[in-house]
């Protein structure tokens, strides 16, 4: 997600809070679950699995709304083994109906546990899992803050960045490229890192604020924050940065724009006197219009894949903020968790977002929006937020 550029050159100070190291530990760490009253979750019984691979596909199934259950309460079975390959049959307890059976043998167990958990979603959903994708998130450091890539649980997170203090970062649909915030040379610029050549390039090094990327769902145009004509606005570009088009033109601070999954339109945070509110533009240019939300406050918009939602944060005062969603129409939102940062999974039902700890540390967690059960992240130790989910 984007970092909220609402005060504009503000951005900076922002960033610039008390940072410690942050590691990446190897170690396995307990879940914290925690739940709120939702729709039903899928019951299933997962039998004949242990270590690692009975906690991954207990954790890639309760973040897409399954729970773990006796098998005299479980609608369906997940049973197997893990000697050197995994294997798993999955079984309607009551219609006996085998729903698939499968072994695998590519890669470590846990990449096979992760396989074996996108098939049971797919068997039993018809739509892919999520426990194969990645995600992009900014880590604090002794130094300032960098950009992190890693499983989407968390594992086998390595650092992308070296700039001292980079941030909101933005993956390009389909390809293994991010866009990120970089201050490496003292200023807001948006670069690109593509993950398969190395290669990084800037992308926009305007005067003044260059900020908040994010990628059309085509992957061929850049919506971005720049103020070099005056205060920061919503300006849409090639992906390479190039042609520069203009699309608000305020006094107001403008941050945070997400595509519409038909890239027709861009949702983008405006200040209306003192607040900020949700707005809605044609990407290729025109009137804005309001979009209603209840509540105040509302930042960081993320567009679901599938259209109907956008997931946003409301923040009611100091440092307690709540992700909420509204449909993409406009209309009554709902307050879903306490946190920040929300981005959507590629299956439009999860959310990772970020949360303040009570230590003051800020931990990555997701949520299963139908069901509201969420779990932390915990794979990963350091200070963490505006995740991103690669789609």
């Amino acid at each position: 997600m984007n970092v909220n550029t609402g005060l504009g050159i503000g951005i900076v100070a922002g960033l610039t809070w008390a940072l410690t190291a942050a590691t990446v530990t190897g170690a396995e760490s307990e879940i914290v679950i925690e739940k709120e009253a939702g729709a039903p979750a899928t019951r299933i019984a997962i039998s004949g699995y242990a270590g690692e691979v009975d906690g991954v596909l207990k954790f890639d199934l309760f973040v897409v709304g399954f729970t773990n259950v006796p098998l005299d309460q479980a609608q369906y079975l997940l049973a197997g083994s893990a000697n050197g390959s995994v294997s798993g049959q999955l079984t309607d307890r009551f219609s006996k109906a085998v729903k698939l059976a499968k072994v695998y043998s590519d890669g470590a167990l846990r990449a096979q546990a992760h396989a074996l958990a996108d098939d049971v979603v797919l068997a039993l959903t018809g739509k892919k899992g999520i426990a194969q994708t990645k995600i992009a998130f900014k880590m604090q450091t002794a130094q300032g803050s960098e950009i992190y890539l890693a499983d989407y649980d968390g594992y086998n997170a390595r650092q992308l960045t070296q700039d001292g203090l980079a941030c909101t970062p933005a993956w390009m649909p389909g390809r293994r490229v991010l866009y990120y915030t970089t201050y490496k040379k003292g200023f807001p610029d948006i670069y690109s890192y593509d993950l398969a050549s190395g290669v990084i390039k800037v992308i926009a090094a305007y005067s003044g604020l260059n900020a908040s990327p994010a990628l059309s769902p085509d992957g061929t145009r850049l919506a971005m924050i720049l103020s070099k004509s005056g205060s920061p606005d919503v300006y849409v570009a090639d992906a390479d940065g190039r042609n520069p088009r203009q699309l608000t033109k305020t006094k107001e601070d403008e941050s945070s724009p997400c595509w519409s999954p038909d890239g027709r339109t861009i949702c983008y945070v405006a200040r209306e006197g003192s607040r900020p509110v949700l707005y809605l533009v044609s990407a290729g240019g025109g009137e804005r219009r309001r979009l209603r939300t209840s509540g105040l406050n509302a930042t960081e918009p993320d567009w679901s894949p599938d259209g109907k939602t956008i997931a946003f944060t409301t923040q009611s005062g100091g440092a307690s903020f709540t992700v909420c969603t509204v449909p993409a129409a406009g209309g009554s939102s709902e307050s879903i968790v306490p946190g920040e940062n929300p981005s959507w999974a590629p299956n439009s039902r999860t959310l990772i977002f970020s949360r303040r700890a009570k230590n003051g540390r800020r931990v990555l967690s997701m949520l299963d929006v139908p069901t509201k059960q969420h779990k932390d992240i915990t794979q990963i130790s350091g200070s963490c937020s505006e995740p991103s989910w690669a789609k």
